[in-house]
């Protein structure tokens, strides 16, 4: 599971023409790889899950040629163990040479193939407008691309009325109200603020509806935007932003041990070569 906000503004004369901010919730057994550049391919940022048989894939990464892309699973209860892994839409869309739309009318014809998932896309560009788009294969609409504006997205459709992604939603924009004038770094440690939220939102009967006697034994600790369980809960944090002349700051906060409550702070910037 997963949650992630964003604010996207295609080719802003000023500020941030993308903000995101993301949490990655996973069981902390399962083997996973930091942020940092590909050692196979020094274009690519991104963690890396080291899971047997889903080694490569990822939930977030962005690239130096101009290519986003972020996952989130469909919540649903029952799932099929033989289904593809669906880390790698993210990294096969960050290393092939097609747009996000031509990419996700692809991945839209074999979406079966998959257990539930949620895929954007973002292609920019220093030319031309960037593209932002949007598929879920549990949803009834085909990809399409996104207007500018902000959105909220865990773990059903885009902008689903959960009371965690509405109230999530309202402490991003309020986040980026406050603190886009000011440094980089300002506005990092605010958007880490909200995605480390812990209050509960409940009653959390939309996800328990959803997810069933799958989510009803953690969900409580669901409802919150930092989700935190003896196995399970959220293992990075991740801030990303993309300026008006195509400068990048990442920066990933990543839980390293799970018993003593040891996370690390990585940053990295750079310029799109777009």
């Amino acid at each position: 599971m997963c949650i992630l906000f964003f604010h996207f503004s295609p080719n802003s004369p000023s500020a941030y023409r993308f903000i995101l901010a993301a949490n990655r919730d996973e069981y902390y057994a399962r083997p996973t790889k930091p942020a940092d550049f590909w050692e196979n391919n020094r274009n690519i940022l991104s963690g890396l899950d080291l899971e047997k048989g889903k080694e490569g894939g990822t939930w977030l990464g962005i690239s130096r040629k101009g290519k986003c892309a972020a996952l989130t699973n469909y919540l649903q209860p029952i799932t099929n163990i033989d289904a593809l892994g669906r880390g790698h839409l993210v990294s096969n869309f960050l290393t092939e040479d097609l747009d996000g739309l031509t990419y996700l009318k692809k991945i839209s014809l074999e979406g079966h193939a998959y257990n539930g998932f949620n895929l954007l896309t973002v292609d920019f560009s220093n030319t031309k407008a960037d593209m932002m788009c949007y598929y879920g294969n549990k949803g009834d609409q085909e990809p399409r691309a996104l207007d500018p504006g902000i959105y909220g997205l865990c773990n059903s459709l885009l902008d689903t009325s959960w009371q965690k992604l509405v109230n999530g939603k309202k402490l991003f924009t309020e986040a980026i109200n406050k603190s886009c004038g000011l440094p980089p770094e300002n506005l990092v440690n605010e958007l880490m603020k909200v995605i480390n939220n812990e209050e509960f939102q409940l009653p959390a009967t939309d996800i328990e509806q959803q997810g069933q006697d799958h989510i009803r034994p953690i969900l409580k600790e669901f409802s919150a935007l930092f989700v935190r369980t003896s196995l399970y809960g959220t293992r990075s944090n991740t801030v990303i932003l993309v300026d008006a002349k195509g400068h990048v700051t990442f920066t990933e906060r990543c839980l390293l041990k799970p018993e003593t409550n040891e996370w690390k702070v990585s940053s990295y910037q750079f310029e799109l070569e777009t």
